[in-house]
């Protein structure tokens, strides 16, 4: 494993870069493109069963949002109020599942019983369908909250799934100029952590880093070079595999003994916060023998 240190901040022909704060997900795009991600990534990797697994939930979340109801946003007011206070306005700590939200979980699982599953991930689906009403919205509670359960991962993992559409569609519909930081590894719409950072190679953005939220997929801009978890600017390298492709690597701090992974977008525009998080899962092997804590959230990696 390699390691690098000093990247310097984006510049386009010698002008430094000027990227907006905020980019909202596209819940018409987000998954589908995900999903076709994961569906290249599998074929020949170590992690194939997994990774194909992961396509089909993917896919089940962009397909299931055809006839689900418009989402219900918090009041007017209260959204008012967290964007003032420099709060995120759909805070996942905060929010309780509502009927819509539900509603979503609800179809998610009933999409995944039509197709073919490892069957512990089809037991949970089943247990789910059946579940009352309360008890999947204490599921829901649950995990928004971050509370760990001693058991149970696959029916965790299937809830934040399904309310990962539910807060992309929420996302959506707010005004991304309205956005405020919150914290460098906090979402300003929902207050989650990161998945990864991506350096991008957009228009007007070219070589400047953004995060992408673990549950909403809102990405926001945090200067290169500094510690996402905390906001250190020393001792700081990036770390990748020996002979793999140098698109993802980890951010490591000697501060906080932490790392997030960072994605090279600007080289390969395919990458994708959450598919290449997992299928570069030997790298937060080799990280984490060494001592390394990970930093990044993503549902999928629970456990690690």
């Amino acid at each position: 494993m390699s390691d690098a240190v000093g990247l310097k901040p984006g510049t386009i022909l010698g002008e430094e870069a000027k990227p907006p704060f905020a980019v909202l997900p596209d819940p018409a795009t987000l998954f589908q493109n995900r999903s076709a991600r994961l569906t290249a990534l599998a074929p020949g990797h170590e992690l194939d069963p997994y990774l194909r697994f992961l396509a089909l939930l993917t896919r089940a979340q962009h397909e299931i949002q055809t006839h689900l109801p418009p989402p219900t946003l918090p009041p007017f007011e209260r959204i008012g109020q967290a964007l003032a206070h420099g709060m995120p306005p759909i805070s996942h700590a905060l929010y309780e599942p509502d009927d819509t939200a539900l509603g979503t979980v609800k179809r998610f699982l009933a999409r995944l019983a039509s197709v073919e599953l490892p069957s512990e991930s089809a037991g949970a689906v089943q247990t789910l369908l059946v579940a009352p009403r309360e008890e999947l919205r204490r599921l829901a509670s649950t995990v928004l909250k971050d509370a760990e359960p001693a058991s149970d991962v696959a029916s965790r993992v299937l809830a934040l799934a399904a309310l990962q559409v539910e807060f992309t569609r929420m996302a959506a519909l707010l005004n991304d100029g309205d956005l405020k930081l919150v914290a460098n590894g906090a979402c300003p719409v929902c207050g989650s952590a990161p998945v990864t950072s991506a350096v991008v190679g957009w228009a007007k953005a070219h070589n400047t880093r953004f995060c992408s939220c673990s549950l909403c997929g809102t990405m926001w801009n945090v200067v290169r070079v500094t510690c996402l978890l905390c906001n250190s600017t020393d001792g700081l390298s990036y770390r990748a595999i020996d002979g793999n492709p140098d698109t993802v690597k980890a951010e490591t701090c000697e501060k906080c003994g932490s790392y997030v992974k960072i994605l090279y977008q600007v080289k390969d525009p395919a990458l994708d916060p959450v598919a290449d998080d997992v299928a570069t899962l030997g790298l937060d092997m080799l990280l984490m023998r060494d001592g390394w804590k990970r930093g990044g959230h993503n549902p999928f990696l629970l456990g690690y």
